[in-house]
């Protein structure tokens, strides 16, 4: 299964057995952001995100996955070759507390 990762950094997937790094593709998926103003809180505006159209994504192909970013995730429906990260309590961390590895992925809703 070819991996292609559509973000700008590397990925590493620890299998437990094996650690799977993917290199950026050097093209990046990613939605279109728009922002409004709502209002203002102790004279500081305050903005809502608007999200749009997901781009830099390709079409699907035979036996390759897509890697993407979670925002991204949640803007497609409908496609079992587009993963994110799984960022949550099983990726693991350095002292900082930055994500050095995931231990899997996270599919996209039907």
């Amino acid at each position: 299964m070819r991996k292609i990762a559509l973000v700008p950094h590397e990925l590493n997937i620890t299998t437990g057995e094996e650690t799977i790094t993917v290199e950026p593709s050097g093209q990046i998926a990613r939605v279109a952001v728009t922002q409004e103003v709502v209002g203002e809180l102790d004279g500081i505006p305050v903005v809502r995100n608007v999200y749009g159209e997901v781009t830099g994504l390709p079409e699907p192909e035979k036996d390759t996955i897509y890697i993407v970013s979670g925002l991204v995730l949640s803007r497609v429906k409908g496609r079992s070759d587009v993963f994110a990260p799984d960022s949550g309590n099983t990726a693991i961390r350095n002292e900082r507390g930055q994500i050095v590895a995931v231990t899997r992925l996270v599919g996209c809703d039907e």
